[in-house]
């Protein structure tokens, strides 16, 4: 069960944040031009969960690993190349999120500190902001979680389907 919902973590916060956003835009847009009037708090609630959205979709690829990437110089050299230059590439990436996330919680911080409220739904600004270092820091973990696959399971398993050399069983 809690295999599941790790593996599933990112669509159970995205599914329903995106039916919310879509649903939400879609009664502004109705209020608006139907009935010349509009929701105050809906336009400033709509980009906030779209900062969650897009974090959490960030983790959510890099999890399946669909980022985009330009794989055309990687793919000209032999496979065991291909392969450090991806575990590299990985590293950085996994770098940068670590960056991005303790940035984010300096933000974070930065915000609690001074009491910002959102102007229309007076909703404590950190609770906004907060998607940023939450879907930084999942990313990280998704990677993390792909090298360990890539890297430490093939290692795990040859260990345990090779079987000893003479010289190995000698000992």
């Amino acid at each position: 069960m809690l295999k599941k919902i790790w593996y599933h973590l990112e669509e159970f916060i995205l599914l329903p944040i995106l039916v919310f956003l879509v649903c939400l835009i879609f009664v502004q847009v109705i209020l608006r031009f139907v009935f010349s009037s509009s929701l105050t708090w809906a336009e400033e609630l709509a980009r906030y969960l779209f900062v969650w959205l897009m974090w959490f979709g960030v983790s959510y690829a890099a999890r399946n690993r669909t980022h985009l990437r330009v794989t055309m110089v990687r793919d000209k050299f032999p496979v065991k190349i291909s392969e450090t230059i991806e575990l590299i590439v990985t590293i950085v990436w996994l770098l940068f999120g670590i960056w991005v996330a303790y940035k984010g919680i300096q933000m974070v911080q930065s915000i609690m500190q001074y009491k910002q409220v959102s102007a229309a739904l007076q909703l404590p600004m950190q609770y906004a902001y907060a998607g940023v270092p939450l879907g930084a820091g999942l990313m990280c973990l998704r990677l993390i979680e792909n090298m360990y696959h890539d890297y430490v399971v093939p290692l795990i398993k040859h260990e345990k389907i090779s079987p000893p050399t003479d010289k190995e069983a000698q000992f």
